[in-house]
């Protein structure tokens, strides 16, 4: 079971960086997946609510895989 909610995580946290990079390129167009670890160096990203959202999803979504590993951790101890 934890095997298949570690995937799910995986796959939403895959398509959500794929959605989150094509969004930030119609603000920013040569932005790269790297530049989106540090959104701040980006003056429109950084005022555009849309991205703000979406890259909260990102956040979102990061945290419940690292909770999700942690209590595996934890049962397994």
């Amino acid at each position: 079971m934890w095997d298949d909610v570690e995937q799910l995580l995986g796959e939403m946290t895959r398509a959500q960086e794929r959605k989150l990079l094509a969004l930030a390129r119609r603000i920013v167009p040569d932005v790269t997946p790297e530049d989106l670890r540090n959104p701040h160096d980006f003056t429109a990203l950084l005022h555009s609510a849309e991205f703000n959202f979406e890259d909260g999803i990102l956040a979102g979504l990061l945290s419940a895989a690292a909770a999700v590993r942690a209590a595996r951790r934890e049962m397994a101890s």
